[in-house]
């Protein structure tokens, strides 16, 4: 194939982003598109930079060290990136190559100034921006500046920030390329950049508008504040002209240069009112060409706009797809779950076949569409109590949706023309017994699973699967377990509530519940430690354990001193635990049991920190403080007026919340155990896949959504695209944050604690488990990583079961996610552990081992000087 050194833009389209980059494909499609005015120009092509590169030996052998830094390793990766910049400029640009550019700068005009500008192949595409991580040069005058200027934005590939990027991202760099468009200078009046979809709140109705005086450059750079208008259906909705004190112009002899802005101008709009409608209308224009929203470099010359470039903004949460135009209102189930992680295909298709409600997926996660619940006046006073109690952040974003009147359609409440509503069963009585039957109904419902997919293979196998997720259903949506779990909220809820009025006594029910009964999460926590007790009297386990690498260690572990019953208490707790993990709604993530090894720095933490019998002395130590605080509690009631009926009421929702709070964590854990017996049978299945050739590896089922893994098995046929687009698609969703709250117009709504009863520079969440605690901070986003000292404070994203084990060994927690009932707030206050969830950023605006203070009684973490 002949080498191409020089295109057209005019030539260029979509299909050639491997030779012309992702900012010079953009263009040449720009160019085309009826209306809209590109400067003229060229593209040299990533076939220059090769034949560069390929006389530069010393480069390759540079970007193999760079490939095995860490993106953190911030001083080598300047250094290798400044010498490898360096070399490249170095290079002479081939005679050949050198007389295409000099001919295409001629056919142009020799003596007009050029914008020389990188376009990489890895730049500007759908699933990443790479804005402003190589260079740009205006006003280049002349061939020999601009082959000069080819050569620096060659180099600019590989500049530092360039360089961190593609390594965060896992990018090779030797698979990218850099291209250099060439296009004639514009001198504009006035520049900016277009949004077409408010970058902010992503929503997509909402375009906005930055605009200076002069080259867009000085609002690039920070030199000035720019006008900033937001557009909605054709109309300035919003306007923020600023003092525009400077401008970047362009010198006549080459380069640019700042000037002052006349004082009676600084403070003129850049651009009038229609102008700005009239480019939003060309902005309209170029995302409805490309499918998706633009952010637009743009310049105004004589009342006239041109488009100097276009690449997708990348930062926008997709929007579920609804099928109507209708007005949504999304509520995310991550936050609810506690794992706002993104899940792959199978993962998402199993849950929305197995739960409750009707689920929509965008960006890997789930969400459930609010919109009827908001519509009705009754339906939507429970929902936002409901939610309001548990994330007051969603019901703040939500009424800020609400506030706005004309979003969400209002509905008449149900008439009696209409199907009546069910009249609500009876309160169930206070009974252990209960829970006790409840438990023993769902275990012999997975054992009934366990058995009876043993022999299942084939169609035969997603057939019984079908049946099994309406089992599923059925199971979950036992009213008597719906009743169960709710009369444990209802009384928690009635406690802090009646002690607060009548006591003045903040969340009294967090003491109360400490060492409750049945709750199979906190003792998953206390069950590790009796594996560590098992452990701490053998050196010579201790020691290897210390060492462990890899998940097949539990076979090893039986051939030392007090191996084999380090390995059956391990085994054991593998035996009822093992089906848990991180992020365990998503059926394709490792489960403890694939991956054991995840559990060792947490055995190894609790035999160094704990003495023996930590869990049954921690356990019957909760339950006397709870005791006392009951005692305390009913009898300062009886001191009060009326206080004998107030002290009977409280007794009798103190006996109901130690009943029932505990089965409030069983349903999860049966969902799970189910879950793991499901993922077995189907990877059985993807090997068999395997062994016939169908699938190169197991794990690729996990790319594709239940119905597509049966037609594969059903035809012995796969797209091997499809699962590859799949995993390109799963690992540009870990850059994307799911809100709370999502309208079918893409915005994120964020919600506001609105206090002001905190001090100032006090991070603001969620109080969920009384008390008081100072200490380090320690910031993890992986469990497996972590490393706890006893009286530290776990500072995380969010916190799923799984995290229960760390629980024992901390004395405060932080999380980023949460709710009052949600899984990481129950197990604290059975722990007794001060918690504060819900705080937005805590992870970044929290660093790992600063001192810090939370308030779990009021809700609030100070950070400590």
């Amino acid at each position: 194939m002949t080498e191409q050194y020089v295109l057209d833009l005019q030539g260029i389209d979509e299909s050639q982003v491997a030779i012309v980059g992702g900012k010079g494909a953009h263009l040449g499609v720009l160019s085309r598109i009826e209306g809209i005015r590109v400067p003229a120009g060229f593209c040299v092509t990533t076939d220059a930079f090769r034949r560069i590169m390929a006389d530069a030996p010393s480069v390759g052998d540079r970007l193999e060290q760079l490939s095995r830094l860490h993106p953190d390793d911030r001083e080598a990766l300047r250094r290798l990136s400044s010498q490898i910049r360096r070399t490249i400029e170095e290079i002479a640009i081939p005679d050949d190559v050198a007389a295409e550019i000099t001919r295409a700068v001629s056919r142009l005009g020799e003596q007009a100034a050029y914008a020389v500008r990188s376009s990489a192949t890895a730049e500007d595409l759908p699933t990443a921006s790479f804005a402003g991580q190589q260079d740009t040069y205006l006003n280049v005058v002349g061939a020999t500046a601009i082959l000069r200027h080819v050569s620096r934005c060659w180099a600019s590939l590989f500049t530092e920030r360039a360089v961190t990027y593609r390594q965060r991202n896992g990018i090779d760099h030797r698979t990218v390329h850099m291209a250099v468009v060439v296009q004639r200078m514009v001198f504009p009046d006035a520049a900016g950049i277009m949004f077409t979809a408010d970058p902010v709140t992503g929503n997509r109705k909402v375009a906005t508008v930055d605009a200076g005086f002069g080259l867009g450059e000085a609002l690039v750079s920070g030199l000035v504040n720019p006008d900033v208008f937001k557009v909605r259906q054709g109309e300035v909705v919003a306007k923020a002209v600023s003092a525009k004190q400077r401008a970047v112009l362009a010198l006549p002899s080459g380069g640019t240069h700042e000037v002052a802005i006349d004082s009676q101008r600084q403070e003129q709009p850049a651009l009038t009112d229609a102008q700005v409608v009239r480019l939003v209308q060309l902005g309209r224009r170029i995302e409805g060409h490309f499918g998706r929203p633009q952010d637009i470099e743009w310049c105004l010359v004589d009342d006239d706009f041109q488009i100097v470039q276009s690449r997708p903004i990348t930062t926008l949460f997709p929007i579920p797809e609804s099928g109507d135009q209708d007005n949504h209102v999304y509520l995310s189930v991550g936050h609810q779950q506690m794992m706002t992680d993104p899940m792959r295909p199978l993962g998402l298709s199993v849950w929305r076949l197995t739960a409750m409600a009707p689920m929509h997926e965008a960006g890997g996660r789930l969400f459930v569409d609010a919109t009827r619940r908001l519509a009705s006046p009754a339906s939507r006073t429970a929902l936002l109590d409901l939610v309001g109690r548990g994330d007051p952040l969603i019901r703040d974003a939500l009424e800020t949706v609400l506030d706005r009147g004309d979003f969400v359609p209002s509905l008449p409440d149900a008439t009696t023309g209409g199907p009546r509503a069910t009249p609500a069963s009876a309160p169930i009585e206070t009974d252990p017994a209960i829970v006790t039957g409840l438990v023993e109904r769902s275990q012999a419902s997975i054992a009934a699973l366990e058995r009876d997919i043993r022999t299942k293979t084939g169609q035969a196998l997603f057939d019984f699967l079908l049946k099994a997720f309406e089992e599923h259903k059925r199971v979950l949506s036992d009213p008597l377990s719906l009743q169960g779990i709710m009369a444990g909220m209802e009384a928690t809820w009635w406690l802090n509530d009646k002690l607060l009025e009548w006591l003045g006594e903040k969340n009294a029910a967090d003491t109360l519940t400490l060492s409750a009964p049945d709750n199979v999460t906190s003792e998953m926590g206390l069950a590790l430690l009796d594996v560590a007790d098992v452990i701490r009297p053998q050196s010579e386990v201790v020691a290897f354990l210390q060492n462990v690498e890899d998940d097949g260690f539990l076979d090893e572990l039986a051939k030392l001193a007090g191996g084999p019953e380090a390995r059956d208490a391990i085994e054991a707790y593998l035996d009822r635990y093992g089906m848990r993990c991180v992020g365990e709604i998503d059926i394709t993530r490792p489960r403890w049991r694939e991956r054991p090894s995840t559990l060792v720095p947490v055995i190894l933490d609790n035999v160094r920190s704990f003495a023996p019998g930590a869990a049954e002395r921690r356990f019957e130590q909760g339950r006397q403080k709870a005791q006392r605080k009951e005692q305390e509690v009913l009898s300062r009631l009886r001191a009060l007026p009326d206080g004998d009926r107030k002290a009977d009421e409280a007794k009798r929702m103190i006996d109901r919340v130690r009943t029932f709070i505990g089965y409030r964590e069983y349903p999860k854990y049966a969902i799970i155990s189910r879950f793991f017996v499901y993922k077995q049978a189907l990877l059985a299945e993807a090997e068999r896949l395997v062994q016939a050739d169908v699938l190169p590896e197991k794990e690729d089922i996990f790319y594709l959504t239940f119905q597509e893994l049966h037609d594969v098995v059903r035809s012995n046929q796969v797209d091997d695209g499809l699962i590859q687009q799949r995993k390109d698609a799963f690992q540009s969703y870990h850059a994307l944050t799911p809100p709370r709250v999502l309208t079918s117009d893409g915005e994120a709504v964020s919600g506001a604690y609105r206090r002001d009863d905190v001090p100032a520079g006090a991070l603001i969440g969620l109080p969920v488990s009384a008390g008081t605690v100072e200490g380090r901070a320690r910031v993890i986003l992986d469990m497996a990583e972590a490393d706890l000292e006893a009286g530290d404070i776990l500072v995380t994203a969010f916190t799923d079961p799984s995290w229960s084990p760390l629980f024992v060994g901390i004395a405060g927690l932080v999380t980023e996610v949460g709710g009052l009932m949600t899984h990481g707030a129950v197990i604290a206050r059975e722990y007794g552990l001060p918690a504060v969830v819900g705080v937005e950023q805590a992870t970044r605006l929290i660093r790992d081992g600063q001192r810090i203070r939370v308030h779990g009684t009021d809700g609030y973490i100070e950070i400590l000087p």
